[in-house]
């Protein structure tokens, strides 16, 4: 399907057919396709640099040919293969990651929520106008799949989709800002030429040949994510394995080592560099093709991605032969030719392309042998050629922009959202505690963190935090408290490195000075000199039983850790590593200095404060054991040994009232018989690990029907609730208790589903947070 054929490579190579000049900007499409009817070939011997990359070097010798180049006239059969699976992904995309099917539930009319747009006057309109901005965005989506009214359905699609994509930050990712590249390069392209509405409308688009940009600015822009995200990964965290090692802590130590190191790490980042040129080149392509499925196969499962994993898979088709899709097609049966694409080899001229034109000079006596010479150029082949030069410079120079946008910079290298830099940071919280202090009189409270928004990601970016706390002081007047001082301290762990503050905990963020183009003079440096100590961790935690948990901690000189152990902690111990530190026991007034190698156990169930009285960063880790979860499992193991010997028939004993629901386990609605709250809570622990066996051990048609049924759910209710919205538009809302039950009727799921949800909630609203 990729390979080669005698004509030489549509796409890259230049036919030598002999073709009359293309008529003037005057002419129409049809002139131009009768007046350049192609006639027979002369064969042209092709030097090694053009069967290997698909031009001469002739080509990028002055701007003319560079010009001609670009233009030159190419299959439009994989990029309308590309445009229809590009539109169709975008279909499903809109109902699942760009939330229309829970869009009711992100834009609240009148509820106070702190958003995160990139400008702050960019705002949402009302929730039924918002439905109507993701309606023109289904159906921009569906006119590309379609190719019906193409542009207009390009312009449709981007303009609602970057509205979205710049309204809240919190969403920002890498694939998502590929999907508006994708969708604004082809607003520029010709992607209607082949198997669409517009083809079948006008014919004299039909199966017309595109210029070599269309191809080159995909290809390029595909290559870009692949070799960009590969440069990311060589920083010293992913090539030392940390960025992304909690894949494998369900393996044993040597496996993890493995598994993490040369498959995780090493597989992915020779994957991202040499993806692009393996795809390029004609003796590769199988290769590549085989391991960018399986690396995108095996992302979709791990990583909730969205519609990313099978973007990129349609992509890598774009590297074949243009005309692949016409071999391909031409296989099927003769009577499914009406619906398929077309199979015929031979596109018809267009005007958007540069033709060679072959003069031929003879006399009696010799023939000068055919010299190819380029039609006129016009201004929208040079306007198309001087687009992709910047579209490509712009996209290499962005990843590595964020000298000029050094405010967004929080242990990163800037804006992820255009740095492909996908999953080389990893982060964990530990502690987030946000303290406010009335202006007036003075008193001091603190938030629950997340309060007002419906997102945690400002936790980590700058820009993020000071339009929360500017939020956060427009809201708290509401609740008596005047003129608001609003402070975060926030622990975070990046790579596996010791939790330690991103933001400096001293400094009121609303009246904190922030700007794009300035450094972040609140942000607190990361201390990768202590990154060494990584090595350490893994033989410390080596060294402790399953039941004791460890946290490393770094922090600044001249600030303190505050900490309330819970009860459920008990025998919790401070050990110094590194720095000297003061320890104070809140309740008892008693303070206690610490040096490395030094342990002290702090008391359950109160406050103590950690102070870093030595002149460089202190280090120190919490030892502790979970009393309560650990005797929770103790009792389960017995319950397990009891109800083993019960269905064994070796306990002799009979069983007391309260552990009777043992016998009985598997009826339904058994635990909900037990009086005992263990026994209730060992019950519904193992018929959760038996559904969850049952999912695994599921066959391939189980699995696919449940997939089915989700999504059909997630999609209807989006579908209703968008008629319900648009309904209210054009007629005005009904009464409260006919939306109610219009609501409800979309809210509709699948019994089962719904049965395991409500289970969820009882167990999540039960144990709740230790």
């Amino acid at each position: 399907m990729c390979r080669t054929d005698r004509a030489g490579r549509t796409d890259r190579v230049p036919t030598a057919t002999t073709v009359r000049n293309l008529p003037d900007a005057g002419y129409d499409e049809q002139t131009a396709t009768k007046d350049a009817a192609p006639k027979k070939e002369t064969p042209q011997t092709k030097s090694k640099m053009e069967k290997v990359f698909g031009f001469r070097k002739e080509d990028l010798t002055s701007w003319h040919s560079l010009v001609t180049l670009l233009n030159r006239p190419t299959d439009p059969a994989s990029l309308g293969i590309f445009r229809c699976l590009f539109g169709l992904l975008m279909v499903i995309d809109i109902t699942q990651e760009r939330g229309l099917s829970h869009l009711d539930f992100k834009y609240l009319d009148g509820a106070p929520v702190c958003r995160f747009p990139l400008f702050n006057v960019l705002q949402p309109l009302s929730l039924d106008w918002m439905y109507l901005v993701y309606v023109v965005m289904f159906f921009g989506a569906l006119g590309i799949m379609l190719g019906c009214f193409y542009r207009l359905s390009c312009l449709m699609f981007i303009s609602t989709y970057w509205y979205i994509f710049f309204l809240d930050k919190t969403t920002w990712n890498n694939h998502s800002y590929l999907y508006g590249l994708i969708g604004f390069q082809l607003t520029l392209m010709d992607g209607n030429r082949y198997w669409s509405i517009d083809g079948l409308r006008r014919p004299s688009i039909r199966n017309a040949h595109v210029p070599l940009w269309n191809y080159t600015l995909l290809r390029t822009q595909i290559f870009i994510v692949y070799f960009i995200a590969g440069i990311k990964k060589l920083d010293a965290d992913w090539v030392e394995g940390y960025s992304m090692s909690y894949l494998a802590h369900h393996c044993s130590s040597v496996q993890r080592y493995l598994i993490n190191l040369l498959v995780v790490h090493g597989g992915g980042l020779v994957l991202d560099l040499t993806a692009g040129y393996l795809l390029f080149f004609d003796a590769t392509r199988p290769y590549a093709f085989f391991f960018v499925s399986y690396f995108h196969c095996m992302n979709s499962q791990l990583f909730s991605i969205g519609m990313f994993s099978y973007t990129m898979l349609a992509t890598s088709p774009l590297f074949c032969y243009a005309d692949w899709p016409r071999k391909f097609f031409a296989c099927f049966p003769e009577f499914l030719r009406a619906v398929l694409p077309l199979t015929s080899p031979d596109p018809q001229p267009s005007t958007s392309c540069v033709y060679n034109e072959i003069q031929s000079t003879s006399t009696e006596r010799q023939v000068t042998p055919p010299v190819a010479k380029a039609s006129k150029l016009r201004l929208k082949h040079k306007l198309g050629a001087i687009f992709t030069i910047l579209y490509i410079i712009e996209q290499f120079f962005l990843p590595y922009s964020h000298f000029i946008t050094q405010g967004y910079n929080n242990w990163t290298n800037g804006l992820y959202g255009y740095s492909w830099d996908m999953m080389v940071h990893s982060r964990s919280h530990q502690h987030v505690k946000i303290t406010y202090k009335d202006g007036k009189t003075g008193e001091i409270g603190y938030l629950n963190p997340g309060v007002f928004t419906q997102t945690r990601r400002w936790k980590d970016h700058g820009d993020m935090l000071k339009q929360y706390a500017t939020c956060l002081n427009q809201f708290l007047p509401r609740y008596n408290i005047s003129d608001p001082e609003i402070y975060f301290d926030i622990w975070v762990s990046i790579n596996e490195r010791f939790q330690q503050r991103i933001f400096d905990p001293r400094v009121d963020v609303v009246k904190a000075d922030w700007s794009p183009f300035r450094p972040n003079t609140w942000l607190m440096p990361l201390l990768v000199d202590l990154s060494p100590w990584r090595t350490k961790f893994q033989e410390i935690e080596g060294s402790l039983d399953n039941q004791t948990e460890i946290v490393f901690i770094a922090d600044f000189p001249g600030l303190h850790l505050e900490n309330f152990v819970s009860q459920d902690l008990g025998n919790t111990s401070i050990s110094v590593l590194q720095g000297k530190v003061n320890v104070e026991i809140v309740e008892e007034k008693k303070n206690f200095t610490l040096q490395p190698g030094e342990q002290i156990k702090v008391p359950a169930g109160a406050y103590h404060k950690v102070y870093t009285v030595s002149e460089d960063p202190s280090c120190y880790m919490y030892i502790y054991v979970n009393t309560t979860e650990a005797a929770l499992q103790e009792n389960f193991t017995k319950l397990l040994e009891l109800q083993e010997r019960v269905r064994n028939g070796t306990e002799t004993e009979p069983l007391p009232p309260e552990l009777q629901p043992l016998i009985t386990a598997d009826d339904e609605g058994s635990e909900l018989n037990a009086t005992d709250p263990i026994v209730q809570l060992f019950l519904k622990r193992q018929r959760r690990m038996k559904e969850v066996k049952k999912r695994r051990e599921a066959g391939a048609l189980e699995r696919l029907e449940r997939f089915a049924v989700k999504k059909y759910y997630t999609i209807r209710r989006g579908f209703l609730m968008t008629a319900i919205a648009m309904r209210n538009l054009v007629v005005g809302l009904p009464s409260l208790e006919q939306l109610t039950r219009e609501v409800a009727f979309a809210n509709m799921k699948e019994p089962q589903a719904e049965a395991n949800q409500d289970e969820r909630l009882k167990d999540e609203v039960g144990h709740g947070e230790l």
